[in-house]
């Protein structure tokens, strides 16, 4: 399966790839009021002028520099941050996969992306996103029948391996005399679905590819251990209309959404991740993903000429 880079080249589009965490003293950037020219590590220089379309992949956080004082590191990572930021929204007026504040603000917030889906009429979970052991154990005895998972907000993950996962964990009652330890770190908390199965769906601008993983028995497949594989899946279109709706309304043009089928037959919408991985749809499936992502940027870079 062709490559986004490798596709672009085949298009004759030239690109400038920019690692975002590299974003730091190993580049040379000047930001003015007629944009910005940045060089990069290897010499390749690129103004502001010159773009004309951004796919924004990811976002970590900013390399800090080992032989740094640690007195001076706060303040680096602010303002690297902070040039960070600047370069990118100067280039808010050219077109984005996604834009960058519709992505932050969705991204950011998990509760607001549940209204939102509610909305437009897809199912959530009960949810309760919070640091008050009380609250939380009268969530547990509500709605939760004796099973309850319990997960953070982001993640720190940078694949779908689990490398450095901190994964979606199972709460009972014997686990749950330990619930005040979440003063210290607010979770999300949600009743346990029994499912059937599980989908991660990536959607581009009303185009759907979904992918169904054979995992019914544990919370997280992505660290158990067990023969999982993706196989291909068709949504219902009640399903894709109530998707495309939710992803207009946010603002996005492209998610990797994940979404639990249960043995009561709902489809259960848990989240969608502007910035979510889809490799392992792409590779074990051959779906043309990056393609498609390519494409429609160029598309809309013709119409924006």
């Amino acid at each position: 399966m062709i490559s986004f880079f490798e596709y672009l080249k085949s298009k004759n589009i030239p690109y400038f790839r920019l690692n975002s965490d590299k974003i730091n003293n190993n580049q040379k950037i000047s930001i003015s009021e007629n944009g910005f020219e940045l060089t990069d590590e290897s010499g390749n220089t690129v103004h502001s002028k010159e773009i004309t379309a951004v796919w924004h992949r990811k976002s970590w956080q900013i390399d800090i520099p080992q032989e740094l004082d640690e007195a001076f590191r706060k303040i680096f990572l602010k303002e690297y941050s902070t040039l960070r930021y600047n370069l990118l929204t100067a280039l808010e007026n050219v077109p984005w996969i996604n834009p960058f504040e519709n992505e932050n603000k969705i991204d950011g917030n998990k509760m607001l992306q549940l209204n939102i889906a509610q909305k437009h009429g897809l199912t959530v979970p009960k949810t309760i996103f919070s640091n008050d052991a009380d609250k939380i154990t009268a969530f547990f005895h509500e709605y939760c029948n004796g099973k309850m998972v319990a997960k953070l907000h982001g993640v720190i993950s940078k694949s779908m391996g689990g490398e450095n996962l901190l994964s979606t964990n199972i709460i009972n009652e014997d686990s749950l005399e330990n619930i005040a330890d979440v003063e210290y770190c607010p979770m999300i908390f949600q009743p346990y679905i029994e499912k059937e199965y599980e989908l991660r769906i990536v959607y581009l601008d009303e185009e759907f590819f979904t992918g169904k993983i054979n995992n019914s028995e544990n919370a997280d497949w992505r660290i158990a251990q067990g023969n999982y594989f993706w196989s291909e899946y068709h949504l219902p279109e009640n399903i894709k209309q109530n998707l495309t709706a939710m992803m207009k309304e946010m603002g996005l043009y492209l998610g990797a959404i994940d979404i639990i089928k249960g043995k009561d037959g709902q489809y259960y919408f848990l989240e969608v991740n502007p910035q979510g991985e889809w490799g392992m749809l792409q590779k074990d499936l051959n779906f043309p993903i990056a393609q498609r992502i390519a494409d429609n940027l160029i598309k809309r870079m013709k119409i924006n000429e």
